[in-house]
């Protein structure tokens, strides 16, 4: 076990090391924050003063070597725009996002787990049919498309939810939050679906094939030859089996909506960390965007690890070392 999270945490660390060099390289080779941070009336002075004051005098691999060594004792930098620590400028936008990604990881989750057993365990039924007709219309239609339908639908035409922001906040556990009033509730409807329809698809797809290979095992025919009920069977064996690629999904999927729920944040205007970063790449407020995608990657680096736990958890022949028994 020592061993294993030894191993990992090398990898780790690779992996942040070499994420931060290619991004920082990156975003401070594209543009010249300067020529947006400037009022086209300053003097040469200032603008001298200004690049002097933002560090932007020194070669980039000079940047970069203070980046860092900044970055080692938790300081990624000060945002060029805001003038704050970009760390708590984030961590500002973290609850908006957490909610928006939670509630719709929940709605996916309760969605896809009936409607994926019984596309799987009914494949020549007509509602089988539709719900698998479905996941294909909904994985392949744009984000942006469908929360611009559901804002039409459900904001113009039949004015039952409101069509941006985050609405009324209340104060929970020392952060901001809209789960605990109407108003924000009612904010949450709309981003919450559109996150959540292309994770529920995934989801009754994966969850149907896997329930449709689960009846063909041996133990799952045993079971029945010894007369146990069908409902007993789905329950004990086939969803057993079926959680573990879900729980990857549900990791990697939670991961990912966290760092890149960019365009539903964008089109519904949620003031959370997504919208913050587009904000940041039309400003090019470059300390925020290298912040962000550095702790972005932390975030996937945890839940991977999370995932394989879990894993190993789920199903006794997985090994810590990677390996089957």
């Amino acid at each position: 076990m020592t061993s294993y999270f030894l191993q990992r945490l090398i990898q780790s660390i690779a992996v942040l090391l070499a994420v931060s060099v290619v991004v920082f390289f990156a975003v401070y080779g594209i543009g010249d924050p300067i020529e947006l941070l400037v009022p086209p009336q300053a003097s040469a002075a200032e603008r001298l003063a200004l690049i002097k004051r933002l560090g932007l005098d020194q070669p980039v691999w000079s940047q970069y070597f203070t980046f860092l060594g900044n970055a080692l004792s938790g300081n990624l930098g000060t945002s060029f725009v805001h003038g704050v620590p970009v760390v708590s400028l984030i961590l500002g936008r973290l609850p908006a996002t957490l909610e928006l990604v939670l509630l719709s990881m929940i709605t996916a989750t309760v969605v896809s787990v009936p409607l994926g057993l019984y596309a799987g365990l009914n494949p020549d039924s007509r509602p089988s049919r539709i719900i698998m007709a479905g996941t294909v219309i909904g994985f392949s239609l744009p984000s942006f498309w469908k929360g611009m339908m559901l804002v039409l639908l459900f904001s113009v035409w039949l004015g039952w939810l409101p069509t941006a922001g985050r609405g009324e906040t209340v104060t929970a556990l020392g952060m901001q939050t809209s789960l605990f009033t109407l108003d924000g509730l009612k904010h949450l409807i709309l981003p919450t679906l559109n996150l959540a329809i292309p994770n529920t698809v995934l989801m009754v797809r994966l969850i149907a094939a896997g329930a449709a290979e689960a009846t063909t095992q041996d133990y799952v025919k045993f079971a029945r030859a010894k007369g146990i009920s069908r409902r007993r069977i789905v329950r004990r064996h086939i969803l057993r089996t079926i959680l573990i690629p879900v729980v990857t999904v549900v990791g990697i999927e939670f991961g990912s909506l966290v760092a890149f729920s960019t365009i539903t944040e964008t089109v519904f205007s949620w003031p959370g960390m997504g919208k913050l970063l587009i904000d940041s790449i039309y400003q090019l407020d470059r300390p925020v965007v290298v912040a962000y995608v550095m702790l972005t990657t932390l975030l996937f680096v945890g839940v991977n690890l999370l995932v394989d736990v879990l894993y190993a958890a789920l199903d006794p022949r997985v090994k810590l070392s990677g390996g089957m028994t």
